[in-house]
């Protein structure tokens, strides 16, 4: 899968991408990275730590976040994406379900459209990322967390996002899919999700996890948000024995070590 100027291996390794969010009020890092040199200096220390791709943010999606204006995104997170693409050789993911955000975005140089809302926000986003050819990573997502066949019903729900995609001509290889922890689902949801993630891979697409630091985590550990790089370090070893391509992370050194020593011992003996 070719992401940007970079091209990514489908199977046999899970690329680390790492989280830049450029709001004041994300539940993790909110108000840390506004800043463009503050911005830029964390995806230079991510860069060294091993970070594959960067994904920029402008709109807190925590549970209970309030939206921003579209022109207020856009001022949040362009700046930052052009002053990435000037300095570093890095695919840059943006993560928007807006489309004039992303037709801007994709302007300044985004490589990959990140929506939390696999194309069901506005299918119109599916249309712009077709016409220019980028790719795209599609989030599982409902507004409430009522199942009656849970995980029969994820696979449905993302079928229904895969024919917004191909309706609009996105091509196969520009899909990644997200199991979408955190959204949409209870905490037995989540755990769940993540234990049976091998499921998805009957849809045919890469796979993209992202339980950093999320409440999954902090339930389960009953942990504050700063103390969850333990948790999320075990959701990232689960998504390598689980085959996903990536996993999006805010402590990619801690991730990008775990993620080696897994494969490590998945793969090593076989030599």
């Amino acid at each position: 899968m070719r992401i940007g100027s970079r091209e990514f291996a489908r199977q046999g390794h899970t690329y680390v991408m790492g989280i830049l969010n450029v709001t004041p009020d994300s539940f993790s890092d909110g108000g840390r990275y506004q800043k463009i040199d503050q911005a830029l200096y964390h995806v230079e220390e991510m860069i060294t730590q091993g970070m594959d791709i960067v994904d920029v943010g402008g709109e807190s999606t925590r549970p209970g976040y309030t939206p921003v204006p579209a022109e207020e995104e856009k001022e949040r997170v362009i700046p930052v994406i052009e002053a990435i693409k000037s300095r570093f050789n890095i695919p840059i993911s943006l993560d928007t379900c807006k489309v004039e955000v992303a037709k801007a975005g994709i302007r300044a140089g985004a490589d990959l459209i990140n929506d939390i809302w696999g194309l069901k926000a506005d299918p119109a986003l599916a249309e712009v990322i077709a016409k220019e050819n980028i790719a795209c990573c599609l989030m599982h997502n409902r507004k409430e967390a009522v199942y009656t066949n849970y995980m029969e019903e994820v696979l449905w729900d993302l079928e229904e996002t895969l024919e917004i995609a191909h309706r609009a001509g996105i091509a196969d290889d520009r899909i990644i899919l997200d199991p979408g922890v955190g959204f949409g689902k209870t905490f037995a949801h989540n755990l769940e999700i993540i234990d049976r993630l091998e499921m998805l891979h009957s849809l045919g697409y890469p796979l993209l996890l992202g339980a950093s630091r999320k409440s999954v985590v902090g339930i389960a550990l009953n942990l504050p948000k700063e103390e969850r790089v333990e948790g999320t370090i075990v959701t990232s070893v689960y998504a390598v024995l689980k085959g996903a391509m990536f996993v999006r992370v805010h402590d990619v050194q801690e991730n990008v070590r775990a993620i080696r020593m897994a494969e490590a011992i998945r793969d090593g003996y076989k030599v």
